[in-house]
């Protein structure tokens, strides 16, 4: 992602802005040998977890036990190339907290995955489980690679050796992985076919695959998956937007990235009657102030893996006459400073600094990728009266729709694609309120509300189990 240069673009926001938060440091920092490391993603996600836990009363037993994940595995593992050389990769999977259920996390494919990233997003899980009142804990997990510098059968063996690698710490009832960043649902199916092949005789192979969730429908996946994480994303907007004066049918937005949350977010909002207007990704920025089609943009990434060039594109109208695609190239600044209702980040973390925020024309920031706004970038969007809704909430979808998939292949039942939607809306307008609820009881952000919400469910679990011994 092109980094954009500062501005003085204002913002404007039909909610009050919250009381500014101020950034602090806890001293569980200290107390449990975290880095105080403003510029570190997990530090980042502790403090803020740490706020408004002391904004809740959490007791501090409870703080310290959050604030670092229960396991962290790293492995390496050589892997028999095309060429028929032998490279060593090395894999994580992060356990943070189980109190709540078995660890359930995604495993991401990335060459930018590290250890603290990786913590950091078991972290999220735990938080968004708990604020979705899903019965499971916080895990993550990722290979350091490019999976699309890959072939298909290099691929899989990544996929089947780091399986091997971590298959003693996982499991159906006490971790369970999911697609993420860089994996679909093929790594899934592969990574399933490998654990049922390494576990013993005594269980049943479609036990085994509940090993992990975002399996393709053949293997026990659920209808539904794919668009589950871009579904949350505007189910929590058809809940909230209406209460801040946006009507979504006519309203415009735009998308930081367009890989499968970012596109399914724009083809559900295209049919809900939602203009898309502007779109950036990793290779180059498009607008269109009369409306993007998001079905056609989602063809053309699918076929090209980026927007970039699809302003030189044409496409056969009903008369069968060639016509562009309506779309102009723009810089990133031009993408941030473009007056939209609504701006969904789903692309990787830490994408909105204090310089984009600065420069966001937008009156909601949807975020959904996980992490995708910096807390000195958050100050930036609160002092201008922009509303976030945080990532806990809006990219819940995924997570809850695996769980889902859990429950299907638990009961040895298939529910329908319009049940899965359904259940799903229910479950994202219900963290919604649970989360406006604690905004209002607590007067703060839209951030801190939700971890309010999260950490509520966790210290209850704790208070009635107690801790060992």
């Amino acid at each position: 992602m092109t980094t954009a240069p500062s501005g003085k673009t204002k913002g404007k926001s039909n909610s009050t802005a919250a009381p500014k938060r101020e950034v602090m440091r806890s001293p569980v920092f200290a107390e449990v040998g975290l880095p105080p490391d403003p510029d570190n993603l997990y530090t980042q996600t502790v403090d803020t977890m740490l706020q408004a836990a002391e904004c809740l009363g959490v007791p501090h037993e409870v703080q310290i036990i959050l604030a670092q994940p229960k396991n962290e595995i790293m492995v390496h593992f050589p892997v028999r190339m095309d060429d028929g050389e032998y490279k060593l990769f090395k894999g994580y999977r992060v356990q943070h907290n189980n109190a709540l259920g078995p660890y359930k996390g995604g495993l991401r494919f990335h060459p930018d995955v590290h250890l603290d990233d990786v913590k950091s997003l078991a972290f999220l899980m735990t938080m968004k489980c708990a604020l979705m009142r899903l019965p499971f804990g916080g895990g993550k997990g990722g290979v350091k690679c490019d999976p699309y510098g890959l072939t298909k059968g290099e691929l899989m063996r990544v996929t089947r050796r780091f399986c091997a690698a971590i298959s003693h710490a996982i499991g159906p009832d006490y971790d369970i992985p999911a697609p993420d960043v860089g994996t679909n649902a093929q790594v899934m199916a592969w990574f399933a076919d490998t654990y049922e092949s390494l576990t013993d005789s005594n269980r049943s192979s479609w036990d085994a695959l509940r090993v992990v969730t975002g399996k393709p429908v053949e293997v026990g996946g659920s209808l539904g998956r794919e668009k589950a994480t871009g579904q949350g994303v505007v189910d929590v907007c058809t809940e909230i937007l209406p209460s801040l004066g946006i009507n979504v049918k006519g309203m415009k937005f735009s998308i930081i990235g367009y890989g499968n949350v970012g596109s399914w977010t724009a083809r559900i909002f295209h049919d809900l009657g939602a203009k898309l207007v502007a779109v950036i990704d990793h290779k180059g920025g498009i607008r269109n102030d009369g409306g993007i089609d998001a079905h056609n943009l989602a063809e053309y990434v699918g076929k090209n893996g980026s927007v970039d060039g699809y302003e030189k594109t044409s496409t056969l109208t009903g008369a069968g006459k060639k016509t562009t695609a309506g779309a102009t190239k723009i810089s990133a600044s031009e993408f941030y400073q473009t007056p939209v209702d609504v701006l969904v980040p789903a692309a990787l973390e830490q994408m909105i600094k204090p310089e984009q925020a600065k420069l966001i024309n937008a009156k909601v920031i949807a975020e959904g990728a996980n992490a995708p706004t910096t807390p000195a970038g958050d100050r930036v969007l609160s002092e201008r009266g922009i509303e976030v809704f945080p990532a806990i909430l809006a990219n819940a979808g995924g997570v809850t729709v695996s769980y889902f998939e859990w429950v299907q292949n638990k009961t040895c039942t298939s529910w329908s694609a319009e049940r899965v939607d359904k259940e799903l809306k229910h479950m994202m307008a219900q963290a919604a309120q649970r989360t406006l609820a604690a905004r209002k009881r607590f007067n703060t952000d839209m951030r801190t509300a939700a971890y309010v919400a999260a950490l509520e469910q966790i210290a209850k679990v704790y208070a009635v189990r107690g801790i060992f011994p």
